[in-house]
């Protein structure tokens, strides 16, 4: 019997043990840790480890071909600026010794896309440089010519002399690009030439909100550093599909997000320097808001301009543009973006969803008059078009299109200026420097105007 309850106290010694060992390994609250992702900052990377996010096995794609078509086509770009600096001393006993130049040099990439040497990349790998220089794949250096450039889609366009064709890059059809399509990305990214990186198409019509003019990137996640500005974004054949750009990073270097300019919007630029010397911005003649019902997306029209494509089309306010072409729009930077791929002139498929119908309108494309405002004034000009300078009978003229008085019978919008002080004012610009210019002066100034029933109106601001 003493047996018996020494063995049952030593099962109920067991069993407490147990459970005091469950109750402080087992049954102990679990405290769980979560953090939020740093805010990323874009950066241009003009100037990492592999990196490959998808879960597809790169192994299985062949990226050789397009490797090899691609990387004796894109270069190395070095720009070279001289600056001149003042010292302190120079400053306050105007010795003029204490002022001395000194050479800043950029790097970046180009790509190749004609065999005579024309090369495209950013604005901003070559912006005020006194001497471009593109060094090819194999090593040999030329001074390169800027034939033009575009600061607000950052693009550039130059121009070596090679004594032989050169190897470059078709254009592909960036439209037909789709998420998830496998991409490579090649260019210099810190000196290092000929780099080639591979990825995916992460997003497309991507907006960086804010922190370029660009609305419609194409995002991957090849790797692309500080120095791959201005090179290949390419598809597995090797056809340009993009500029690679900027980046979205915590620290200047990757972490998982690039951006390219869609070829598309590339060569629309191009081929405007080239012909024209400066960008021709297409537009249809509407304003727009984001669309108020959460159940459709596209780009909602709130008014329509007078003798404009949409207006000429039978586009309606209220009317949400929900395609063009054959593209779909969900967000006005997908409009954007294909409006700036675009020439004034041109006729596009517009399909709106009106009241729940889609109706599908042929629409002509105007071209975007340049406007310029004045910091004194807060007014918005704009140049004349011949037809209006015949409608007014006058040789010159500036038309206001904005003002900061939005209460209509004061606001002198749409209102033409034809002299400031007794100077005619041939331009928008030329306008700007004479309000702005008058107005730090503290003198009075005197405004003659056409206001909007032709009538002569003359205005004295003090």
């Amino acid at each position: 019997m003493k047996k018996f309850f020494s063995l049952l106290g030593i099962a109920i010694l067991g069993g407490a043990i147990t459970l005091g060992g469950y109750k402080m390994l087992i049954s102990e609250s679990v405290i769980t840790e979560s953090s939020s992702p740093s805010k990323m900052q874009t950066f241009q990377t003009n100037y990492n480890p592999a990196y490959n996010s998808t879960a597809i096995d790169a192994a299985t794609i062949d990226f050789t071909l397009a490797a090899e078509k691609t990387l004796n086509a894109v270069v190395h770009v070095k720009n070279r600026t001289t600056r001149t600096q003042t010292s302190a001393l120079d400053l306050f006993f105007g010795s003029g010794n204490g002022t001395r130049k000194y050479e800043q040099v950029g790097t970046g990439s180009g790509v190749v896309i004609s065999s005579d040497g024309y090369i495209i990349t950013n604005n901003h790998v070559i912006e005020s440089a006194n001497e471009i220089e593109i060094t090819l794949n194999d090593k040999k250096t030329y001074k390169a010519e800027l034939i033009g450039s575009d600061k607000e889609n950052d693009i550039a366009l130059l121009k070596i002399n090679a004594e032989i064709d050169l190897p470059f890059v078709s254009f592909a059809d960036s439209d037909a690009v789709k998420v998830g399509e496998w991409v490579l990305a090649v260019g210099n990214p810190y000196n290092l030439t000929s780099t080639v990186t591979a990825g995916i198409v992460s997003a497309k019509g991507r907006d960086l909100e804010g922190n370029s003019a660009i609305d419609s990137f194409i995002q991957t996640d090849a790797a692309v550093n500080p120095g791959n500005s201005g090179g290949a974004l390419v598809n597995t054949r090797g056809e340009l599909v993009g500029i690679n750009t900027a980046i979205s990073s915590t620290t200047g270097s990757f972490v998982g997000y690039s951006f390219a300019i869609p070829s598309n919007i590339a060569k629309k630029v191009i081929d405007d320097l080239l012909e024209f010397g400066a960008v021709q911005e297409a537009v249809i003649g509407i304003r727009f808001s984001p669309v108020d019902n959460d159940k459709i997306a596209g780009v909602k029209i709130i008014s329509v301009e007078k003798n404009q494509g949409a207006a000429k089309a039978g586009l309606k306010e209220n009317d949400i543009i929900v395609k063009v072409n054959n593209v779909n729009i969900t967000k006005f930077s997908e409009l954007r973006g294909q409006l700036t791929a675009k020439r004034p002139g041109e006729t596009v498929n517009i399909t709106v969803d009106r009241n729940g119908e889609l109706v599908t309108k042929n629409v002509k494309l105007g071209k975007k008059e340049k406007s310029f405002i004045s910091n004194s004034f807060k007014w918005e000009l704009q140049d004349l078009s011949k037809e209006e300078l015949k409608r007014n009978n006058i040789k010159y003229g500036v038309k206001i299109i904005e003002t900061q008085d939005n209460d209509s019978k004061n606001s002198l919008k749409n209102f033409i200026i034809t002299k400031i002080n007794d100077t005619d004012v041939e331009n928008a610009e030329e306008g700007i420097k004479l309000l702005d210019g008058v107005a730090q002066s503290r003198y009075s100034i005197v405004i003659e105007m056409i206001n909007t029933k032709g009538e002569k109106e003359r205005l004295r601001f003090r």
